[in-house]
């Protein structure tokens, strides 16, 4: 029988339940798969504390992972058995296997293995929507960037830096802030020992940024709106501190602009799926960007990766092993 990491409850990392599940043979569009890697994002910890809603309980978290095809249901066209696959976004990755709609999955080309898949596929495509799509970054964009050690801090990095961007980034430590910057950030801000408002100031000669990239929410805002320059953008994409608050429009002085994006939104039809996971894997095969897999748990042992995002004790991405 398969095992996986089930919540019949919300609440903190206890709520982890590694135990016996039944999988259905594939319905006519989907794919069964074996799994191999399976990647941890924060997202995940919003649906086990209950910040985001599962449609029932119990449930199996998770929604990137990496594998092989075992078998197809009707009706499916492009996946055989034995296929190498990969895919970010259906609900219930943390499990040894499972089944996912056929237009959700990308093959993975030869030279990318099953862990760096799971551990980047999510957060790669979050770099390039935001990247390509929210905001179009060249060598005359100036950005910030929070929590740029994070999983997809480090891909942002790479990317922007590739794309010639002056990048800004905030971390919580030295240690981390010399990650960022053996990873292409300009300049890095330790929020635990300088304000980075006065950073920004400081490193625009008082311009301010074109756009501002926040995935930590509640601690950096409203401080992030007063690093932009007029006509900026703040591109809100997570809540790692906890959610935004609300908010009166007249905060968005100097005509500023905001957005709150997500993945879904720009990888909605199977077209945009491949053509993004497309460009992802072509920055990885060209080795313009890598993905930094630096911490590996055991699928039963996920209560201790949720643990130790949540306390930052991570640089880079995590990855469950079946």
């Amino acid at each position: 029988m398969p095992f996986a990491v089930r919540i019949h409850a919300t609440g903190g990392p206890e709520a982890l339940v590694y135990e016996e599940v039944t999988v259905p043979d594939p319905a006519p569009g989907e794919v069964r798969l074996r799994q191999r890697a399976i990647g941890v994002n924060f997202i995940d910890i919003y649906y086990r504390n209950g910040l985001y809603k599962f449609p029932k309980l119990p449930a199996i978290l998770g929604s990137e992972a990496a594998g092989e095809v075992i078998s197809v249901g009707r009706g499916v066209d492009g996946f055989k058995s034995g296929d190498r696959v990969a895919y970010a976004g259906p609900l219930g990755s943390y499990t040894d296997e499972r089944t996912v709609p056929a237009d959700r999955l990308v093959k993975l080309p030869d030279g990318i293995s099953y862990e760096t898949a799971a551990a980047g596929l999510l957060q790669g495509m979050t770099v390039r929507y935001l990247l390509r799509q929210v905001y179009r970054v060249g060598p005359e964009t100036t950005m910030l960037l929070h929590a740029a050690a994070g999983g997809v801090g480090l891909i942002a990095c790479q990317w922007a830096h590739a794309l010639g961007a002056t990048i800004i980034g905030t971390v919580s430590s030295d240690e981390k802030a010399e990650l960022a910057m053996a990873n292409g950030c300009t300049h890095v801000i330790n929020t635990k020992r300088d304000d980075f408002v006065s950073g920004v100031r400081e490193y625009t000669q008082g311009n301010g940024c074109d756009v501002v990239y926040d995935s930590v929410g509640k601690d950096t805002f409203p401080q992030s709106l007063d690093c932009l320059k007029p006509r900026g953008l703040w591109v809100s994409f997570g809540n790692s501190s906890g959610p935004v608050p609300p908010f009166p429009l007249t905060a968005l002085k100097g005509s500023l602009f905001a957005t709150r994006p997500s993945l879904l939104a720009y990888t909605a039809t199977p077209r945009e799926l491949q053509e993004n996971a497309a460009e992802l894997f072509e920055m990885l095969l060209s080795k313009q960007i890598r993905i930094s897999v630096n911490h590996q748990y055991p699928l039963s042992h996920a209560a201790d990766a949720h643990r130790d995002l949540e306390a930052r004790r991570t640089t880079g991405s995590i990855i469950l092993i079946p």
